[in-house]
């Protein structure tokens, strides 16, 4: 079994990296930083080393003794970078594909770099896009030409409670979040209808603190879950082929009473939550 996940240096993504490890997947994991690859990479293929010396066999972590790594950096800000990652994973057998990469920042629109705000939206939405579409092509075309059983293929979409709302403050993730996890709903009823047998789910997580925080420039009053948590929770629902994860009681209600109240009144209570994150 093969997984394939970008954004995969930290945070959610290297969590979900080593929790699908531990269940024996090879992986290609990419990101911009090629350091922090090959720490992960590491620091698996020692932990596999580890549970395997102690010969336990009730261990059911690292189950595959011979774990595949492999390593791609790419910066998905580059149209033509995220065409070329494509190009050096496409004919491998994906049975399991991660799309995480983002990042985010905070701030008034009117006062926000542009710069960073575009190349916020070739990542989170047009580097999404392009490989969620041409991967997805991939598995339902190794599905419908084997006549052999196959294992079954699962896309996570990882997109965020904030795809749920409008964002003061943080206007443009906001709105690239919402982009990915409409985007995937729309496509989850077209794979039904069509009875086509690729599984995809979209990852909701309210906050965690990862680099994501650093980068947006960001300081979290209170966090529910830790990265690990999510990471697990998030492979076990995707496992279950469960549409939209959000992970969290809390987060679970906070998602229903965004639904329930008025926009206005969403909006300013978000808007004082943003406020107090800026790292001033």
């Amino acid at each position: 079994m093969l997984a394939f996940i970008t954004g995969a240096s930290s945070g959610i993504g290297r969590d979900m990296a080593k929790v699908l490890a531990h269940k024996g997947y090879d992986l290609i994991i990419t990101a911009r930083d090629e350091e922090k690859l090959f720490e992960l990479r590491n620091e698996i293929l020692n932990e596999s080393r580890a549970i395997k010396n102690k010969k336990d066999e009730t261990k059911e972590q690292y189950s595959n003794l011979q774990i595949n790594i492999k390593i791609i950096t790419a910066n998905l800000e580059n149209e033509n970078e995220v065409f070329g990652l494509y190009e050096k994973i496409k004919n491998e057998n994906i049975d399991l594909f991660i799309n995480n990469a983002g990042f985010g920042n905070i701030g008034n629109f009117w006062d926000t770099d542009l710069e960073t705000e575009i190349n916020m939206i070739k990542v989170n939405d047009i580097a999404m896009h392009i490989l969620f579409k041409l991967v997805l092509r991939d598995m339902i075309k190794n599905i419908n030409e084997t006549a052999k059983e196959i294992n079954e293929k699962y896309i996570l979409n990882v997109s965020s409670l904030s795809g749920y709302m409008p964002g003061p403050k943080m206007a443009t993730y906001y709105s690239t979040k919402a982009y990915m996890l409409n985007l995937t709903k729309a496509v989850y009823k077209e794979l039904k209808m069509e009875k086509q047998k690729v599984n995809i789910s979209v990852l909701c997580p309210g906050p965690i603190y990862t680099n994501f925080a650093d980068r947006a420039g960001v300081k979290f009053k209170t966090i529910h879950l830790t990265s690990e948590y999510t990471a697990k929770y998030a492979i076990s629902k995707l496992f279950e082929k469960k549409l939209v994860i959000i992970p969290g009681f809390i987060n679970k209600c906070g998602h229903v009473l965004s639904k329930l109240i008025p926009s206005k009144i969403v909006m300013a209570v978000t808007y004082r939550i943003q406020d107090k994150k800026v790292d001033k």
